[in-house]
């Protein structure tokens, strides 16, 4: 539509103004997410800004063309409430398809024009088919993939209008370019570079590839100055700290850094920015600020103001023009949608000039997008009803080909505005698609309109929210098993950009890895990582779906996820060669490691970056475990469904094609989770080399007391297939192990001792070396250890002498082996004084890793534990609570590798905090703990108590089960040493 108004009068007529009267006519609810936009004087296109008057803004009204178009593109458009939503942006997705924005393989445009002629003109007719395509141009080559388009579409019978937009989102939000505007710009070499801005944060494009990605929670500052364009990052980012690029004019420099401040308010904030004060004698910068609604404002306005939704009924209608119904025959309260309205003559080309209008309208114009109502509807905000239709033209439909409509473009006509300043306001014209932000969804998922509250204050509103939100939510079991699809895919997406994004960014700045080993590492990761990309967005629009975030007649066929999930895993098979190379990665990788001194030095600074909250080669084995999630996620729901469900039968061949991918990588799963753990070991100890020998197993770590001249010491043994290992804490800065001593198990015997040494939980243990006394916390504790002990002893003896020898060469401190026990440990006390400089340049190291929590809880870690922990990770939103608080604070909560890690949203790049829970007990609030809430489970270690509240009963069922896992055992739970400190970072 154009909306035209007269110069006169309206000189104070703010954008707002005009914004409001738009949004109101097309009943737009959710407006935010839209904007007008105009091109200036130098013929780039800008938006009309809400807090300053138009005729400052639009120079040249006579000549200006006004148009609506998307803005802001969220993450994901099942965030959009509104089916009435969803179907402008699929109108948005179509402009830019017409108009080469939105650039891809022609299959994928085939199958979106499909989807659109479903959704316009219903059912696949070969010959309306053909006759359509004629005269309505979607593509630039559309002549040449005529045959594709009309294949694709013959498989979309049935499909309703709702549905069809919805696919075609779900297809085009997957695309490189999808939403992405353009700004030329050069970087500091003067390389040709186009800069975008997305959810994420600014993008960096090199013709249409993208290069880079900086995101959000990694810039400091947005600045410019002139045509420079400046980027400021956090210290701890992978990045030099400053960035600059250079933009054409100081005008294009200022406008990206205006839609850059917009899309940051917009997407990370909880609420718009207040006005700075008016400075009384001068100002520095510029004073712009985003004046709308914050995406979380905006959500949280639809779910919880009560408005009731806009009635908008879409149905397909092969009706032909004697049952038609005129424009005579329309309600005064519905206003019909026509979108088929070429005709047999009326123009095909979208590249029509715009200029032609205005004849028929005043100087200054608005060309909005969307909908075409009848010139006989009285009120422009009744509600709508779509119906496509393969008719003959009506008479509107003349008028909007007379006004150069575009495709997808159907007209808004004789709609009076009541605004005392717009009261010349006609609308009168097709409007005119622009191309907006990308979204591209590496980090991704839903808006942050869950983001916690990271303070006390506020809880009991979180409090409320949580309870409206748990009364509308499903309350079906397999809507949680979906959810927790959705929550830990998210996490593991996350997992994986720490290789893909981080960790490549931190070797390609350095140039610290040889092509070859980049090739093998990023070439077997990557398309792991783009498939679940595209594998997390159906499952969000799913989840969307399922809550009731459409209408009814659509949403009873989605409260199901086995369809999705059966789809996904028979693609996943096809990525089963990638994880079998996962082997030879990790080997050359550690290989690599140490061979070169700046690959080396590039691996342990990025292990101490936040973002690598686990030991780097740990995301490494991240798809391989996913595989087993998906098997004991896809059991529970076969488990919980009957045999005559609808979804049963899905999920059974799901869990069917998935249990085939993990029997051939469990043998392979085993391996690799061995050799990881034995090269993150070789990083903590100093005193040994190449622990990762062929053939050695790790089998337990844990902490035990020595007995000296001194009496008990605190100790960390380690135990291997062919040896035990005996360290302390560094005394530097350093949080590495120092090596005491080596015990081989060829002929070691282990004996219990109590009543000898009168010292409680105490074994000896014998060895060709030397005779150890040591001690347990607890009783339990002991037995692990001694059974451990025995099982490796009779495999030393079944192994060859091989071992031996890889022992003589691996430890490097063997100088003295005096089987006097005091001389030995006098020795090694000094030893780790000698090797002070070693230590100190290692200056830090990871502190969370099993070693480090079973050294301050007293406790001892097994393989066994370690491969069990792979099946008990879980994440999602909590509540906490802490033992002396009032308040509760909502957290994304991942739980993996026996830790709880807090981040605010599941967003974020690197956690707030980590609770690793070794030693911790989890059970039900108690009534002295005064806590009234349903479904919160309590963690206690010794004096610190924290609380947790999760969203229904299968929640916290999950939950409590995967934290009993870790933390249930009696040695973990029974600890003898009340002054160890707890590692709770915060």
């Amino acid at each position: 539509m154009f909306v035209c108004y007269s110069d006169k009068n309206n000189s104070k007529c703010y954008g707002q103004t005009l914004l409001t009267e738009v949004y109101k006519h097309l009943n737009l609810i959710e407006s935010d997410y839209f904007g007008i936009e105009f091109q200036n004087i130098q013929s780039y296109w800008i938006w009309l800004e809400p807090m300053k008057p138009v005729i400052k803004q639009v120079r040249r009204p006579k000549t200006t063309m006004l148009r609506l178009a998307v803005k802001f593109f969220p993450p994901d458009p099942g965030q959009l409430q509104e089916e009435y939503t969803r179907y402008l942006f699929a109108l948005q997705i179509k402009r830019d398809l017409a108009e080469e924005r939105l650039t891809c393989s022609d299959n994928t445009a085939a199958l979106l024009v499909s989807h659109l002629l479903q959704s316009e003109i219903g059912d696949f007719d070969e010959s309306e088919d053909r006759e359509h395509l004629k005269t309505n141009q979607y593509l630039p080559n559309q002549e040449k993939l005529e045959g594709k388009i009309l294949e694709f579409h013959r498989k979309h019978v049935g499909q309703t209008p709702a549905e069809s937009d919805f696919q075609v989102l779900e297809i085009a939000r997957k695309l490189e370019m999808y939403g992405i505007r353009f700004h030329l710009a050069s970087d500091r070499e003067g390389t040709k570079i186009n800069l975008a801005v997305s959810h994420m944060g600014v993008l960096v494009f090199q013709g249409n590839t993208k290069i880079n990605t900086f995101n959000w929670s990694k810039v400091r500052k947005l600045s410019f100055k002139r045509k420079r364009f400046l980027i400021k990052l956090h210290p701890e980012g992978p990045y030099q700290d400053t960035l600059e690029f250079l933009l054409g004019s100081r005008d294009e420099c200022k406008n990206f850094w205006k839609i850059c401040v917009e899309y940051h308010t917009f997407f990370r904030l909880f609420d718009q920015p207040k006005p700075k004060a008016k400075a009384v004698f001068f100002t520095r910068g510029s004073s712009f600020r985003y004046s709308g609604r914050t995406q979380k404002q905006l959500v949280d306005y639809i779910k919880d103001s009560g408005m009731k939704r806009t009635p908008y009924e879409r149905r397909h209608s092969k009706v032909r023009a004697s049952t038609r119904t005129s424009n005579a025959d329309v309600p005064k309260q519905s206003v019909p949608f026509t979108e088929g309205l070429r005709t047999p003559g009326s123009p095909a080309s979208t590249a029509a000039p715009f200029h032609s209008v205005h004849s028929l309208a005043s100087p200054a114009s608005i060309l909005p997008m969307f909908a075409e109502p009848s010139p006989s509807s009285l009120d422009p905000r009744a509600p709508y009803t779509r119906i496509p239709d393969k008719t003959t033209a009506a008479p509107v439909e003349e008028v909007g080909r007379k006004l150069m409509q575009q495709p997808g473009s159907p007209v808004l006509q004789g709609v009076p505005v009541d605004h005392p300043q717009l009261s010349s306001l006609v609308l009168k014209s097709p409007l005119g698609l622009p191309p907006a932000f990308q979204v591209n969804a590496v980090t991704q998922g839903s808006s942050p309109v869950l983001s916690p509250v990271l303070s006390d204050a506020g809880g009991a509103r979180i409090e409320e929210d949580d309870e409206m939100k748990r009364k509308r939510c499903p309350t079906d079991k397999a809507y949680f098993i979906a959810k927790e699809i959705l929550a830990t895919e998210r996490t593991y997406l996350k997992d994986l950009e720490v290789i893909t994004v981080w960790f490549r960014s931190a070797v390609i700045k350095e140039n610290a890895m040889p092509e070859g080993l980049m090739t093998l590492l990023f070439s077997n990761i990557d398309p792991i990582y783009e498939f679940h990309r595209g594998f997390l967005k159906e499952i969000e629009q799913r989840l969307s779906l399922w809550e009731g975030r459409s209408n009814a007649h659509v949403k009873g066929d989605f409260q199901r996820i086995g369809d999705v999930m059966l789809r996904n895993m028979r693609s996943l098979k096809e990525f089963t060669s990638y994880l079998q190379k996962h082997d030879e990665v990790l080997t050359e990788l550690e290989k690599a490691t140490k061979r070169l001194k700046k690959l080396e030095t590039v691996y342990k600074e990025f292990e101490l970056q936040k973002v690598c909250y686990l030991p780097l080669n740990t995301f490494l084995l991240k798809p391989i475990q996913r595989l087993m999630h998906y098997k004991l996620i896809l059991g529970r729901l076969c488990k919980h469904y009957t045999a005559e469900h609808r979804d049963f039968a899905d999920c059974r061949n799901a869990l069917k094609e998935v249990t085939e991918m993990t029997s051939q990588l469990q043998h392979s799963l085993i391996r690799l989770e061995n050799f990881q753990k034995l090269t993150e070991l070789q990083h903590d100890l100093i005193g040994i080399d190449n622990l990762t020998a062929p053939g050695r197993e790790f089998i337990r770590e844990g902490c035990l007391y020595k007995l000296t001249k001194k009496g008990l010491q605190q100790r960390m043994f380690f135990l291997f297939s062919d040896m035990l290992l005996y360290t302390s804490k560094g005394v530097t800065g350093t949080n590495q192990f120092k090596i005491h001593g080596h015990l081989s198990l060829h002929g070691m015997l282990v004996e219990e001792s109590e009543n000898e040494w009168s010292v409680p939980h105490c074994f000896t243990i014998y060895s060709a070396q030397k005779t150890i006394v040591v001690a347990a916390s607890t009783r339990l504790e002991m037995g692990k250890w001694m059974e451990d002990l025995n099982v490796a002893i009779e495999m030393a003896k079944k192994s060859t002498e091989k071992s031996e020898m890889l022992l003589e060469n691996s430890v490097c401190n063997r100088s003295n082996r005096s089987s006097d026990e005091v001389s030995v440990e006098q020795e090694s006390e000094d030893d780790i004084h000698s090797s002070r400089s070693s230590l100190d340049r290692q200056s830090q190291h990871r502190a969370n890793t099993t070693v480090h929590v079973c050294w301050y809880r007293n406790t001892s870690v097994s393989m066994a534990d370690h491969s069990a922990a792979v099946e008990n990770q879980l994440s999602g939103y909590l509540l906490r609570k802490f033992k002396n608080s009032n308040g509760w604070q909502k957290l994304w909560v991942v739980f993996t590798n026996f830790c709880l890690f807090f981040y605010k949203t599941h967003q974020d790049d690197y956690p707030l905090a980590s609770l690793p829970l070794l030693g911790y007990t989890v059970s039900c609030p108690v009534e002295a703990d005064g806590i009234q809430k349903d479904y919160v489970f309590k963690l206690q270690f010794k004096s610190h108590v924290y609380f947790f509240r999760a969203e229904s009963k299968y929640t916290f069922e999950r939950w409590m089960e995967v934290i009993k896992r870790a933390t249930s055992s009696p040695a973990r739970s029974s600890l003898l040493l009340p002054k160890e400190k707890d590692t709770h970072t915060e």
